[in-house]
């Protein structure tokens, strides 16, 4: 199965100099799901995104990468 970056959420993390553990504590989730958005394994859902994008002090789309969405189209 195929692994594909749907979210940039480890960049943008690295970026801002933030943890998967800082992240999960803020949003309460565990950190293995953060781990699994960070590795694109699982995929956050919207009002996740858009808690994150507003933690981290980002717009939503720069958590997501659209071109992935666009070959499929």
């Amino acid at each position: 199965m195929e692994i594909r970056e749907l979210n940039r959420l480890k960049v943008v993390l690295a970026e801002k100099k933030r943890t998967n553990k800082w992240l999960a504590e803020q949003l309460g989730k565990d950190q293995t799901t953060i781990s699994k958005w960070c590795t694109n394994a699982n995929q956050p859902d919207l009002a996740s995104l858009m808690q994150i994008a507003k933690l981290l002090d980002v717009e939503l789309s720069d958590l997501v990468r659209f071109e992935e969405f666009k070959k499929e189209l």
